[in-house]
C-alpha cells in the first residue's frame, strides 16, 4: 500500500479572502452558515418506499474536504497537477473537487458517456497525472494503458482490485486542522471542462480561476440566488456553484449521463420533500416534468426559478410552467456554452411574448440580452479563423452572422488544440473574442435571436438555411416532437436539404397511407414560409441521436449520414 507522507507539508494560516482561490468560498459558508445543510442526496428507500437522504452540512463538508486535501497532497499530488475525476455525482464528487481545489490542483471533468474512441482520445490530450475514480476507470486505465500513460498517482472510490493505487479511504486523513489554501490568481489553471461534443470529439476547455470567480457573481447577481435557498442541480456541476453562493444542493435521483430518462415522479419527490425553491437543468428534464405534473395537475408552489440550458428552450416547456409555478417565479433561459456561460439570458414570460410578438417562427429564437460585463457582436460566417479582431467585422442589427463574445467568464483556449483555439478565437490585446459557432442577430432592441449552429447550416446554390428557424416552422404540426434539418448529396452532387422528423409518442406513421398524409401536412407547413419553401424530403426517426450531458442537442452529422443512407436505399 502507497503511503502518505506529511513531512513537506507546513501549518499555515489560511489565506486572506482576497486570494482568487475558488475554494475559498467553502470555508467562508462553514464560517457564516456552519449547520445548514450543503448537499443531500437520496441514498435508499425505507420499508415503506420514502426516501432516505443522507446530507452534510457546510462545516461537514468543509472538514471532509479539508481531510481529502491532506491525504490528496501527503499522496504526492500537488499543486499545478491536473487530476482526472472520474466519481459519481453528488458525494464524494463535491468534496474531492473542493479539495483538489484547495491543493491547487487543476481537476478534469469529462463526461464518461461519451463513448471509448472520444473518451480515451480525451484523456491522452489532456495528460492528466492522477486518477480518482470509481472501478471501472481504474479498469479503462489498466486495459488502454496508453492514454492513461501519464497517471502516476491513482485512487479507487470504491474497493481496489488488481491495479496499483490507494483507495479513496485511505485517502480520507483523520486530520482536524484546516487545510491551507493555495493562493491562486485569476489567470491560474482551475480545471479542464470538456464540451459536449455536438460538432465532432469533445474539446477539453481550460478554465481559469478568475472565470470561475466571474461565473459565481453573474449567476448569482443575475438570477437573485440567496444563501440559505435549496438549490436541485439536475447538472452535477451546478452543485459547486451552490456552494459558492451558500445554496444547498438536493442532488436528485437521475443519471446525469442521460438525463432525458429520468423519473419525473422522483424529481417532484425530492423537490416537494427538501423544499426546493430553484433548479438548473437540461429542458430534456423539464419537458418530461412539465408533462408529469400537467397530467397531474401537480403545482411548485415553493419554486422561485427554474433554469434551463444545453439546447434552446421550446416555447410549451415555458408554457407548462406558467400553470405549474406561482408568480412571481418563472423560468429563465441563460444562453451559452462550455467555453462561455451565460451570456445572455431571458425569462419564460418575456421569452413567450416576444415570440407572440414576432408571429414568425422563422424569427429564431430569443435568447435575450447580454448579461452584464459581457460584449456580444454578429460577425459574417466564416469558417476560417481570424487572427485579430477589428470593429469592422461587427454586422448592424438585424443581419444574420456568427455570435462574437468577450467578457471575464469567456474562457481563452482549449487544451492541447492549436488548430480548434485558433478557428475559435479572436485576439484583441489582452482579451480574446470566443467565436461560439452559433448564428443568430441582434434585433432592434438589442435582444440576442438564435439561428443554430454554424456547422449545422445546408448552404444551397442561391440561399443558406438555418436549423433553428427551419425546424420550428416543422415543429408546428401538433404530431411533431421535434424536427431536424440536415443536408444530403444528389445524384448530381448538389446539395438538397431535408427534413427529419421525431413524431410525438405514438404518433409515428404506421401505414403508407398515414405516413403520405403526414408528409402532405409538413409540406404544406413549410411551402407557407419562404425559407422552407424549398424543402422537399421528408424523412421519420424513430429517436434523434442526442448529445449525452442534456440528451437535447441534437447530432445532425449522424442523422445526415442516416438520411443519406436512406434516401439511397429508396433510389
Amino acid at each position: 500500500m502507497a503511503q502518505l507522507k506529511y513531512k513537506t507539508l507546513y501549518m499555515t494560516p489560511l489565506k486572506t479572502e482576497s486570494e482568487r482561490n475558488i475554494a475559498r468560498y467553502l470555508p467562508r459558508m462553514a464560517r457564516e452558515r456552519p449547520h445548514q445543510v450543503a448537499v443531500v442526496t437520496g441514498v435508499g428507500r425505507n420499508a415503506q418506499g420514502r426516501a432516505i437522504y443522507d446530507q452534510l452540512t457546510f462545516a461537514e463538508l468543509d472538514r471532509e474536504s479539508d481531510r481529502y486535501a491532506w491525504g490528496i497532497s501527503g499522496y504526492g499530488i500537488q499543486r499545478g497537477a491536473r487530476v482526472l475525476l472520474m466519481v459519481r455525482a453528488g458525494l464524494p464528487l463535491l468534496s474531492l473537487t473542493f479539495a483538489l481545489f484547495k491543493v491547487g490542483c487543476v481537476p478534469i471533468l469529462i463526461d464518461p458517456a461519451m463513448g471509448r474512441r472520444n473518451l480515451l482520445e480525451c484523456i491522452d490530450e489532456c495528460a492528466p497525472t492522477a486518477l480518482i475514480g470509481v472501478a471501472r476507470a481504474q479498469i479503462a486505465r489498466v486495459l488502454f494503458p496508453s492514454a492513461f500513460r501519464t497517471v502516476r498517482h491513482s485512487v479507487t472510490v470504491g474497493r481496489r482490485l488488481f491495479w496499483d493505487g490507494i483507495t479513496l479511504d485511505e485517502l480520507y486523513v483523520d486530520l482536524h486542522a484546516p487545510f491551507p489554501l493555495a493562493a491562486m490568481r485569476d489567470q491560474d489553471a482551475g480545471a479542464i471542462i470538456f464540451t459536449t461534443g455536438s460538432t465532432g470529439v469533445p474539446k477539453g476547455v481550460a478554465y481559469e480561476h478568475g472565470m470561475f470567480n466571474a461565473q459565481v457573481d453573474t449567476i448569482q447577481a443575475l438570477y437573485d440566488i440567496r444563501p440559505g435557498e435549496i438549490e436541485l442541480p439536475a447538472f452535477p456541476l451546478f452543485a459547486l456553484f451552490n456552494v459558492a453562493m451558500g445554496a444547498t444542493s438536493a442532488i436528485p435521483d437521475l443519471d446525469p449521463t442521460h438525463p432525458a430518462a429520468c423519473d419525473p415522479a422522483k424529481i417532484i419527490e425530492i423537490m416537494h420533500e427538501q423544499g426546493v425553491t430553484s433548479t438548473f437543468g437540461s429542458p430534456a428534464i423539464w419537458n418530461k416534468v412539465t408533462r408529469y405534473c400537467i397530467e397531474r395537475d401537480i403545482r411548485l408552489p415553493q419554486l422561485r426559478r427554474v433554469l434551463m440550458a444545453g439546447a434552446p428552450v421550446p416555447s410549451a416547456i415555458h408554457q407548462r410552467f406558467q400553470h405549474i409555478l406561482t408568480a412571481p417565479a418563472d423560468t429563465h433561459t441563460p444562453y451559452g456554452a462550455t467555453e462561455a456561460l451565460p451570456i445572455t439570458s431571458i425569462s419564460g414570460r418575456e421569452a413567450l411574448a416576444v415570440q407572440a410578438d414576432r408571429a414568425d417562427p422563422t424569427a429564431g429564437t430569443c435568447v435575450g440580452r447580454p448579461v452584464p460585463g459581457i460584449t456580444l457582436r454578429v460577425i459574417a460566417i466564416t469558417d476560417e479563423p481570424i487572427d485579430s479582431w477589428d470593429a469592422r467585422l461587427s454586422l448592424p442589427a438585424n443581419h444574420v452572422g456568427e455570435i462574437v463574445v468577450k467578457g471575464p467568464l469567456v474562457t481563452t483556449a482549449y487544451v492541447n488544440r492549436p488548430a480548434a483555439t485558433r478557428l475559435a478565437k479572436i485576439p484583441e490585446g489582452s482579451m480574446i473574442w470566443h467565436r461560439m459557432g452559433d448564428l443568430g442577430y441582434l434585433d432592434d432592441h438589442g435582444r440576442l435571436w438564435f439561428y443554430g449552429r454554424k456547422s449545422h447550416r445546408v448552404q444551397l446554390a442561391d440561399t443558406c438555411l438555418y436549423t433553428e428557424p427551419c425546424e420550428l416552422i416543422f415543429n408546428q404540426h401538433p404530431a411533431v416532437y421535434r424536427s431536424a434539418l440536415v443536408g444530403v448529396r444528389s445524384r448530381n452532387r448538389a446539395t438538397q436539404p431535408v427534413i427529419v422528423i421525431e413524431p410525438e409518442a405514438g404518433q409515428q406513421p404506421r401505414s403508407a397511407a398515414e405516413r403520405t398524409r403526414f408528409v402532405g401536412e409538413l409540406l404544406a407547413l413549410g411551402a407557407r414560409a419562404p425559407m422552407t419553401a424549398a424543402i422537399t424530403i421528408v424523412l421519420f426517426h424513430p429517436s434523434f441521436p442526442v448529445d449525452i450531458r442534456h440528451n437535447a442537442k441534437i447530432f445532425r452529422e449522424k442523422l445526415a449520414v442516416w438520411a443519406q443512407a436512406q434516401l439511397r436505399r429508396d433510389q
